[in-house]
């Protein structure tokens, strides 16, 4: 199993991004994909997670109505609209191989067995 995260860069406030987390090594269609965030000196932060059921995504209030996630086969996007300072961070995707997303556990980091190795969003003038 293995998850390229990309797309991060230098953007400025107000500005969009869009991240990829590339799945391999698995059947992608109907597993679980996460998408986490790390500001430095915090604690990683779920922002969403997408899957099959119903709901197929949850996000986190943080990032509601300004991300938006898509897929298709073996990959996972994040638009990213309206940026902040505050979303600066190093975002990661992860997945535990689920079909869906648990409305109870989706959002804990311990949950998720497989990481992809980061990448960096700055929001900066």
């Amino acid at each position: 199993v293995q998850l390229q995260a990309s797309g991060g860069g230098l953007v400025q406030p107000g500005g969009s991004l869009r991240l990829s987390c590339s799945a391999s090594g698995f059947t992608r269609p109907n597993r679980q994909i996460a998408w986490f965030r790390q500001a430095p000196g915090k604690e990683r932060e779920a922002i969403l997670c997408t899957g099959s059921g119903d709901p197929s995504t949850y996000y986190s209030d943080s990032v509601k109505g300004r991300f938006t996630v898509s897929t298709d086969t073996n990959t996972v996007y994040v638009q990213m609209n309206n940026l902040k300072p505050e979303d600066t961070a190093t975002y990661y995707c992860a997945t535990d191989l689920d079909r869906g997303c648990n409305r109870h556990t989706w959002s804990f980091r311990r949950y998720y067995r497989y990481w992809g190795q980061g990448t960096l969003v700055t929001v900066s003038s």
